[in-house]
């Protein structure tokens, strides 16, 4: 969740949403994204909205977070009804930050509950939390099972340490065996995230890291590419010189590897940057933003969508607190999506599935660039005499310009 906010319209103090969101809700599932704007250290690539505990003034306290969140729960059960929108059960919670795991488990225990407690939660429900390999412990983690919680994704990043010490990562790699086998005690399925393209790491850096990532068996890999945002420290040392810049033919190799090392530990890839070792296995609150379902955004700088209406929360905890206990929306401003808005939405994230996009979805101009993006080795030939745009590997590197090819003028 970058920290720079949209621009768009007013949100109404109320929050009323108009009645386009209530269209077809029936048909979509729900899910809630919880955000937890607190780290201890901030990370040096990080451009997320989060705050060390130094950054923060009075009404703004940890220790009052979970109730403020809370209520922004009930705040938006309120909205959704009298919006018309259908009463559904969550599909799917995730906590994410910031670093969840920060405040105390049972904190992050009575914010599901309060979720649970407006709307219900589907049976088989997936309730994921983020978590840095030092900010759990056995208790912690027994706790979380205990209240819901079914998966954490630790931010394991590398398991290099002068990777990590560029990337600011305060755990050592020694943490991270010991807290997967905390979780799978507890009784929760574990991902690991990886950041590959780090400054100084080498192409046998990145491999070190993939196999032990591999080595700890867990059910759900991601890795991201590193992309360095303007106004993080990252950004400034590199423009100061102190840190080589991102190489794009680096960070291909880098894929193709995790790619080639990921599969044949047996976990497929079902989105580009992520990989399940069963497809139940795949994050499907992730996969709700991709195929466009709805969902709720709770904290400080989340966002939300409904049935084609977006919104953002105003950035900074303490406004966002203030907004609350008045009664009114945390909504900063919020935007209305026209039908060719949605579909060219839904081409650039389902194009990036495994599981493909309909041709069919596809304008004229769109279907007509097909039969070239086979003959550029960009798209599997078989799936698309089946009427589905699947990415080859190479397509997958490629993505985002397979997704200018592909959509309208």
């Amino acid at each position: 969740m970058p920290s720079v906010l949209p621009l768009g319209d007013p949100a109404p103090p109320d929050g009323l949403l108009p009645a386009q969101a209530a269209q077809g809700a029936g048909n979509r599932a729900f899910g809630l994204y919880v955000h937890i704007p607190f780290c201890a250290v901030r990370c040096g690539y990080c451009d997320f909205n989060t705050y060390t505990a130094t950054e923060l003034g009075g009404g703004a306290s940890q220790d009052a977070y979970a109730g403020t969140a809370a209520s922004e729960v009930a705040f938006a059960a309120r909205v959704l009804a009298g919006s018309g929108v259908p009463a559904r059960q969550l599909s799917t919670v995730f906590f994410g930050g910031g670093t969840p795991t920060l405040l105390p488990a049972d904190d992050l225990a009575l914010i599901l509950r309060a979720a649970v407690d407006e709307w219900g939660i589907e049976d088989g429900a997936e309730v994921t939390t983020e978590a840095n390999p030092d900010s759990v412990t056995p208790e912690s983690l027994a706790v979380l099972k205990a209240a819901g919680f079914t998966r954490v994704s630790f931010g394991m990043q590398s398991a290099v340490p002068h990777v990590l010490k560029v990337l600011d990562r305060t755990h050592t790699p020694s943490r991270v065996p010991q807290v997967v086998q905390w979780a799978r005690e507890a009784g929760l399925a574990v991902s690991l995230d990886l950041i590959y393209g780090t400054p100084g790491e080498s192409l046998d850096d990145w491999r070190y890291s993939l196999e032990t990532a591999l080595s700890y068996q867990p059910d759900h890999i991601s890795a991201y590419a590193l992309i360095v945002e303007d106004g993080t420290k990252l950004a400034a040392q590199m423009r100061r010189g102190e840190v080589p810049g991102i190489d794009d033919d680096d960070h291909a190799d880098k894929y193709e590897l995790a790619d080639q090392l990921i599969s044949a530990a047996g976990l497929g890839w079902y989105e580009v940057s992520n990989w399940a070792r069963t497809p139940e296995q795949a994050c499907r609150h992730n996969l709700a933003y991709w195929r466009g379902d709805d969902w709720w955004g709770i904290g400080p700088g989340a966002h939300s969508h409904v049935g084609g209406v977006r919104w953002w929360n105003v950035k900074h905890p303490t406004a966002y607190a203030g907004r609350l206990a008045q009664g009114a929306s945390p909504a900063a401003g919020r935007e209305t999506l026209d039908g060719e808005t949605r579909t060219v939405e839904r081409i650039m994230l389902e194009a990036r599935l495994q599981a493909g996009l309909e041709v069919a979805t596809l304008s004229a101009v769109g279907r007509h660039q097909v039969a070239g993006l086979i003959a550029d080795g960009l798209v599997d030939p078989a799936a698309a005499f089946r009427g589905r745009l699947v990415l080859t590997l190479k397509g997958r590197l490629l993505a985002d310009a397979v997704v200018r090819r592909i959509l309208p003028d």
